[in-house]
Formats: C-alpha cells, sequence, structure tokens
C-alpha cells in the first residue's frame, strides 16, 4: 500500500544543514523529496501533530519536528541500520479519524515486520497504536510509563486524561496485560490503582523503579506495546511539559528502560508522547533527552538476541520442586545474556500459549528455591485462568 497518502514530508531546514556521514540523519532514509520504501525496514519513525485530545498541552503538535532536529545529528550506533522515517502523518477531520489512520499505518507496518516508533502528539494517541493490534489475533501485553494513570471517565475530562480508560474498555477485548510505570501516588487516586489490582493488572510506582531498577527489564520484556509519557521524566530533565513534574524518573533512568525495551524480541511497537516544545528551555533540553531515549532504544533493538526457542542449547532450564502448588516450578536461563524467563503453569487454551513463558529476574528464581511462589508467577497464572 502506498502510505504517501497518509503523510507530508519533513521540513528541509530539520535536515539541510547536517553534513556528517556518521550523523544518523545520514544513516536512515527519510521521507524528504520522495516518500522511503518501508518494505523490508526495521524500523518506521513517524510523527503525528494532533493535539484534540487535550485542553493544554495544544503545543504538542510541534514535538515531533523539535524531536528529529536533535536526533538527526546525533551519531550513528552500532549495527547495519535500516531505519526509515515517514514524516508526519496527516491528522484525520475529527480525533476519531485520527486514530483510525494511526491504526492503519501501524498495523500494515507490523504485518510487515516493521516496528512503529510514534512521535507525538498527545498521550492519547496510543489508543490508535493499540488498535492497531486488533486483527492480529493474539493477546496484547501493553506498558504504559507515566506520572498519571489517565483513568477519568468523564464525558468533560479531555480523552488524554481518559485513553487508558478507553484502551481497558475497548471491545474486542485482546488485552492480556496492562503494566503502568512511575506513577507518583500523590498525583493519582488511590482507588485506581486498587481497580488495576482487582484487574490483576501490575502498577510500578516511581519510588519502586527507583530502589532497583534492573528488576524492571523483566517487566519491559513482556511488553509487546509501549507508550511513554515525557510527564514520567523529572521537569528538572525535561521540562518541555504543561503538565511537568518536579519528581519523576531522571532523563539516565529513561534512557535505561528504552535500552530494555529496544533489546526485547516481544516488543513490536513504541511511541512517545506529551513533549510540548513551547515549555522547553531555551536549548530545547527535552527534545534532546527524547532524542537520547530513541537512540538507546534502537542501539538496544540492534543488540536484539533472538532469544525465543527455549528447547534449544542456548538456554539452561532449572526445576525447582515447590512444597505447594505447582510441584514444580520451570525456568529458563540465556547462557548468552542471562536473562531469566519462567513457565507458568500451561493452560488448555491454545490462546494464552504465546503469554505461558515469562520473563523474570533472578530473583524470581531465589524465590521459587526458598519454597516460595514468585509474586511475578502468581499475576501471570491469575490472568491464564
Amino acid at each position: 500500500m502506498d502510505l504517501t497518502i497518509f503523510f507530508s514530508p519533513i521540513e528541509e531546514s530539520i535536515y539541510e544543514k547536517i553534513s556528517s556521514n556518521t550523523s544518523f540523519y545520514k544513516s536512515i532514509k527519510a521521507y524528504g523529496e520522495k516518500m522511503p520504501d518501508y518494505k523490508g525496514a526495521h524500523i518506521a519513525l513517524f510523527g503525528i501533530k494532533e493535539v484534540r485530545g487535550t485542553h493544554s498541552n495544544t503545543g504538542a503538535a510541534h514535538g515531533p519536528d523539535e524531536i528529529r532536529k536533535k536526533l538527526y545529528q546525533l551519531k550513528k550506533g552500532t549495527g547495519a541500520y535500516n531505519i526509515v522515517d515517514l514524516g508526519n502523518l496527516n491528522p484525520g477531520i475529527d480525533l476519531d479519524e485520527t486514530f483510525i489512520r494511526i491504526s492503519e499505518v501501524c498495523r500494515i507496518l507490523l504485518e510487515h515486520n516493521v516496528l512503529p516508533v510514534i512521535l507525538g502528539g498527545t498521550h492519547d494517541l496510543d489508543y490508535g497504536q493499540y488498535r492497531s493490534y486488533e486483527d492480529m489475533n493474539k493477546l496484547v501485553s501493553f506498558l504504559n510509563v507515566d506520572a498519571f494513570l489517565d483513568l477519568d471517565d468523564s464525558k468533560e475530562s479531555p480523552f488524554s486524561k481518559q485513553h487508558i480508560h478507553k484502551i481497558l474498555l475497548h471491545e474486542p477485548n485482546y488485552l492480556f496485560s496492562y503494566t503502568h510505570l512511575a506513577h507518583q501516588m500523590y498525583l493519582i487516586d488511590p482507588q485506581a490503582v486498587t481497580i488495576l489490582e482487582k484487574l490483576y493488572f501490575e502498577a510500578y510506582r516511581l519510588g519502586s523503579i527507583r530502589t532497583n531498577i534492573a528488576d524492571m527489564e523483566p517487566v519491559v520484556r513482556n511488553a509487546d506495546m509501549i507508550s511513554f509519557d515525557v510527564t514520567s521524566i523529572r521537569s528538572s530533565d525535561a521540562p518541555g511539559n504543561a503538565n511537568a513534574q518536579p519528581f519523576g524518573l531522571t532523563g539516565e533512568e529513561a534512557c535505561q528502560l528504552c535500552w530494555y525495551a529496544g533489546q526485547s524480541e516481544k516488543l513490536s511497537s513504541i511511541g512517545f508522547y506529551e513533549y510540548n516544545p513551547e515549555f522547553d528551555d531555551v536549548h530545547n533540553k527535552t527534545a534532546a533527552v527524547i532524542a537520547t531515549m530513541l537512540w538507546y532504544f534502537i542501539e538496544g533493538f540492534y543488540h536484539r538476541k533472538n532469544e525465543r526457542d527455549f528447547k534449544s542449547n542456548d538456554f539452561m532450564k532449572y526445576s525447582v520442586s515447590m512444597p505447594v502448588e505447582p510441584e514444580v516450578m520451570t525456568f529458563y536461563k540465556s547462557k548468552f545474556t542471562e536473562k531469566w524467563w519462567m513457565e507458568v503453569t500451561p493452560q488448555h487454551n491454545n490462546r494464552y500459549s504465546r503469554n505461558s513463558i515469562v520473563p523474570c529476574s533472578y530473583n524470581d528464581y531465589q524465590t521459587a528455591t526458598k519454597g516460595e511462589i514468585p509474586e511475578r508467577y502468581i499475576n501471570a497464572l491469575a490472568k491464564l485462568i
């Protein structure tokens, strides 16, 4: 399908002064005079200048191009880049039409095994990102990084404050798991977390991430799609947002999460939302932070090891006898990356088969050797029943 009808080319002023052959821009194919061929590409970037889902952060329409200005000037990382930048998606006549266009573009890319990287625009655009999986005939694990939960259900609330509520209620339901990272308890309704827990979804507050960010690697590795709101990054590192908060992830922690995301073979799309240049500093610091996050995501992508065949000799298998059900817990450890997975009691429903071996940590294995069932196992099993 010719995607040109959906997109506008990138303004020449963004890249015309970049001369270094080692720059990121010179290592990709971007939509300038001609739309690049997305078929066969590994990653496809595209921006969305859509802000009708917000009342307070309309300047986010200018975010994608400001991110490009920083990203294009970075140096190319390792790996044989096969990346295209499709330009900016033309918004629809209304917000619903924009969601349809996002889902259609992402669906086409996913069908050609191309990973979409979305540059927003407001956070509600991840609703279109999520809907692209509707006809994939598989259940989706969704990871959201945000200081807020965006679970409002009031008709008066802008869509950017209720998009997660819309995703949770979307029909047909193909959401297998929802995980929230980096929320701040004093910014959200405590009942919202209770709702997630009742649905066997997971939420990790900022403090728990800060204690040991390495524990988040299995959480990130389990996601099919990621939605990253810049509001989750503290204002001293990312002031470019109408809802910027004094506390949050550091820029380095955000880059670490993106590195984990890039490395995950399961992840098939990611979006970065809510950057508003109108609130940024004179150096466009926030754009530089997001560009670096993108760089680390892409670097992680080109370090993927294709670790999916747990029956191969690339894995060590550990069986742990338990004093309670299940009688035996099975763990797998990669000989190359030393990452861990655990097998959840298989269910008869084949719909859940791809989710029956879940990422975990060495700490989960240690917990099992003490005769205790890891909390990660309990949560995974609850979703399979």
